[in-house]
Formats: C-alpha cells, structure tokens, sequence
C-alpha cells in the first residue's frame, strides 16, 4: 500500500468512538459564514446559490482552512468536491500562483467535474485550472503545463507520463495542497508505482487531504504514526453499497440504440 501521510494516534479506541460520533451528528441548515471563508468566495458562494454547508462542508473547510491534514468520507453528491475546493481557492487567493495544488482522480470524467466546481467557485479570481488525463495530445497538455495553472487535476498515470520531462517535474515542487479524490480507488493497488512517482515530484511540506464515498482498509492503512498536526478524519453514512449515494440524487438507465448513444448524453 503506497503511504501519503502518516496519522499519529495513540488510542485506537478513541478514533472509533470519533467515527461513530461522526456517523450520527446532527447537522443544522447553517450560514456559509460559518466556515470562515473570505467574503469574497462568500459573495461567490451566493452568486451560485450555495446557501448552507452541507454535513461534510461543516465539518471538515474550518479544519482545512487551519491546516490540517485529513480524510473525509461522505456519499456521492454530498458535496466533498467543494469541501476541498472552497478552502483551497480561500488560501488561493492570499498568494495566486501555480502549481497551488494537486487533485488526483481516477477517472478522466471526475477530472472534468473536478474542474468545472473550482472554475465556477474560483471564477472572481480568475483561476487557471488545468485537466491532465489521458485521450489528449501530450504536446498539447505540455504547452498548458508550462502556462503554471493554480489548480492541477490529474489522473495518476498521464501525470506520471508528464513527470519524465524534467521541465514539467520541476512545476510540483511548490504545491501547498495535495488532494486525492476516491481515495479508496486510487489506493487499490494499481496505481501504486505512479503515485510513488508523483509524491517523490511533490514536497514533503504540504496539506495532504483524501476524500472518498467509502471507508476501505487501504485508508485505515495510512492512520499510523508521526504527523506534527492532529488531523481529521470525517466519516458519514455507512459502508453498504446502498448508502454510495446521498438519497436525494436521482439515477436513471436510458435504453437507446448504440448509435445515437453519444447524442444522449450530450443532450
């Protein structure tokens, strides 16, 4: 299991009482205010129709935004994207330079949908959002590289690719964030030697954060010891495949000749 951070804990018993706390805290409708983000991102927040943190928002952007390291596992449409964007473009906006952070994803469409969320929260600072995934011409995706995007989305095996190039392996050396998105994907196994390759790219002084819909044992893996900051672990929901997704989210099969397949789901 490739290890990113480590956890130090010195009760075991107390992290699962936590978990359980966790799992079963009442949320309240609260103001965006309350995470402590600027009023700039909280005019955004507004502008966009955002009105009240959602369960992992209230719990975990006050924590990023003190620096600490941490995991945060809540169910698809919950709002974990924005729970790490919302103080990543926060600490963004004190010093606007690139590469500020690193979103690891395993899929190309998470990347796309990773983008759109801090294009549209980060859009009154201008922000530079660059999406390195595979399908795309390399040359194309060097020249974007070297423009030195704030945020950089990647999945971990075009990332690696870029990382042969000396130019584009100097561009990590000053990320403060480092983020990896389905977690429990990334951490499988088969992506270990191209992770390897990325966190030697990247520095040992950063936020690390890992967000996911599932509490897999790879995650329990990496809370082990020494790290200077106490970090979170959030944890909502349960593990059974039915509670994946947040109740309010609709999901559907459309039945359509493969043909006409594409003009569907762009439609």
């Amino acid at each position: 299991t490739t290890s990113i951070f480590f956890i130090k804990i010195n009760n075991v018993g107390n992290i699962n009482c936590l978990l359980s706390h966790q799992s079963n805290h009442r949320y309240f409708r609260l103001p965006m205010d309350i995470l402590g983000l600027k009023p700039w991102l909280l005019r955004q927040c507004e502008t966009i129709g955002l009105k009240a943190p959602t369960p992992v928002q209230q719990a975990t952007v006050s924590k990023i935004l003190k620096g600490a390291n941490g995991v945060g596992i809540a169910k698809t449409g919950s709002g974990k994207t924005a729970a790490f964007a919302l103080p990543i473009l926060d600490a963004l906006s004190e010093d606007p330079y690139g590469v500020f952070a690193l979103v690891l994803t395993p899929t190309r469409e998470l990347a796309y949908q990773i983008g759109d969320t801090f294009k549209i929260l980060g859009k009154p600072l201008n922000v530079k959002v660059s999406i390195i995934v595979g399908g795309r011409d390399m040359v194309m995706q060097g020249s974007e590289l070297s423009t030195s995007p704030h945020i950089l989305i990647a999945t971990p095996g075009r990332l690696a690719d870029h990382l042969q190039s000396i130019t584009s392996s100097k561009l990590l050396k000053k990320i403060r964030f480092l983020v990896i998105d389905e977690a429990d994907r990334l951490l499988e196994g088969g992506f270990d030697e191209q992770l390897s390759q990325i966190f030697t790219a990247i520095p040992s002084e950063r936020q690390t954060l890992l967000f996911t819909a599932t509490h897999t044992e790879a995650l329990k893996d990496l809370i082990e010891v020494n790290s200077d900051k106490q970090p979170f672990f959030y944890r909502e929901g349960e593990d059974d495949a039915s509670s994946l997704t947040v109740n309010t989210l609709e999901q559907y099969y459309v039945l359509t000749p493969a043909d006409f397949r594409d003009a569907y789901l762009v439609g």
